[in-house]
C-alpha cells in the first residue's frame, strides 16, 4: 500500500494544474513543509513567500482574487485557521472571493510539535464562516480531486492537510477518483452502524470495519471529506437505515464532524450519535502512533466505542 502525505499531494497538484494563469500561490515562509516550494520551482512568477504574517498574506490574497486571479494561500493549520481567523472571514469571506485556504500540519499527527502545533479546533472554525466551504481528504488522491474541485468552484475553501503520510483509500495520486463537493463516499455497505469519517480517520474507520466484521458487526463507512457543506441525505439515509452513528476525526469533538452531523440528525431523523475524536483537550509532544494510543484514537479504539454504542442501544431498545 503505498503512502503518502496529503500536503505532498497538495504541492503535486498545484504543479499539475498551475498551468493556469489565474492560479497563484501564497506561502507563509513554510514552502517546504507546505509544499508550495513545489509550485514556486515550476512557476515562480506566480509564487509569493510573503514571510510569517498570514493575517497579512490573506489580505494580499483576497486583492489578486478580486482581479481575477485563484489565489491558494498556505501555512500551518492553526496559524492558517486560528491566527488568520479575522482577515478570512472579513477579507475572503465577506466579499466572496476566490481564496483557497490549503491549512497543513494539522491535528495530533503534527507529533512533537506539541500542543501549539496541533490544530484540533480549525474545522470548527471554519464552517462557521458564511460562503466557506470546509474539505478534509482522507488520501493522495482525494487530495489531488479536492484542489481540482476548488480551482473549478469559485468562492472561498479551506482544506486541511496533514503532515503524516496516510495509507491511499482510494487508489495513487493522479487517479480520478470519485469526488463531488458536498457529497460522501460509501466505502462499505453495513445495517448494524454506520461510521462517518473524514481526514485520515477514514482508513482508521476501515481498519475498524475488519474488526468488527470479525465480531459479526456489519458497518456502513462513509467518507465524508467535505464538512461543509456536509452530505445531510447520507446522514439521514444512515440515521433512518443503521439508527446509530459514530463520527471519527481527528480533531475535538466539539464544533467538527461530530457536531454537524448531530445537527443533521436531530433536525431530520434523530437517533443516537457518538462523537469520536479528541475529548476537549489540547494536544501534547510525541510520535503520531503514540498520541493516537494515548488519545484512544485507534482502530481498536474505534471498534471498542462502536461495540459499546451499540450495546447501550440494544439496551435501551
Amino acid at each position: 500500500m503505498s503512502m503518502m502525505a496529503t500536503r505532498e499531494a497538495y504541492g503535486k497538484a498545484l504543479v499539475e494544474f498551475g498551468d493556469d494563469e489565474r492560479i497563484v500561490v501564497l506561502d507563509a515562509d513554510l514552502s517546504g513543509s507546505t509544499n508550495t516550494g513545489m509550485f514556486k520551482a515550476v512557476h515562480p512568477e506566480r509564487f509569493f513567500d510573503m514571510g510569517i504574517a498570514e493575517a497579512n498574506m490573506t489580505a494580499v490574497a483576497a486583492g489578486l482574487a478580486s482581479t481575477g486571479k485563484i489565489a491558494f494561500v498556505s501555512s500551518f493549520a492553526t496559524f492558517a485557521s486560528l491566527r488568520n481567523c479575522e482577515q478570512i472571514r472579513n477579507s475572503v469571506c465577506y466579499p466572496n472571493l476566490d481564496v483557497k485556504v490549503c491549512a497543513s500540519h494539522a491535528g495530533l499527527s503534527v507529533g512533537e510539535d506539541g500542543a501549539s502545533h496541533q490544530c484540533l479546533e480549525d474545522l470548527a472554525v471554519m464552517r462557521t464562516i458564511p460562503n466557506m466551504r470546509v474539505v478534509c481528504p482522507s488520501d493522495a488522491a482525494s487530495t489531488r480531486m479536492a484542489i481540482k474541485t476548488a480551482i473549478e468552484t469559485p468562492g472561498p475553501f479551506y482544506i486541511r492537510l496533514g503532515r503524516s503520510k496516510v495509507p491511499s483509500v482510494y487508489g495513487e495520486y493522479g487517479d480520478d477518483v470519485p469526488f463531488t463537493l458536498g457529497k460522501a463516499n460509501t466505502l462499505k455497505e453495513g445495517t448494524a452502524l454506520t461510521i462517518i469519517a473524514t481526514g485520515l480517520m477514514v482508513d482508521t474507520a476501515l481498519k475498524a470495519y475488519d474488526i468488527l466484521k470479525e465480531r459479526g458487526i456489519n458497518a456502513r463507512i462513509l467518507d465524508m471529506h467535505t464538512i461543509k457543506p456536509i452530505d445531510k441525505e447520507a446522514v439521514i439515509k444512515a440515521s433512518i437505515e443503521t439508527g446509530l452513528i459514530i463520527t471519527a476525526e481527528e480533531h475535538t469533538i466539539n464544533g467538527g464532524l461530530g457536531s454537524a452531523v448531530t445537527e443533521v440528525v436531530c433536525e431530520n431523523y434523530p437517533c443516537v450519535v457518538k462523537r469520536f475524536g479528541v475529548n476537549d483537550v489540547f494536544g501534547r509532544s510525541g510520535t503520531p502512533d503514540a498520541l493516537f494510543e494515548e488519545y484512544k484514537l485507534t482502530a481498536a479504539d474505534l471498534a471498542d466505542e462502536c461495540i459499546a454504542a451499540l450495546s447501550a442501544v440494544k439496551g435501551n431498545g
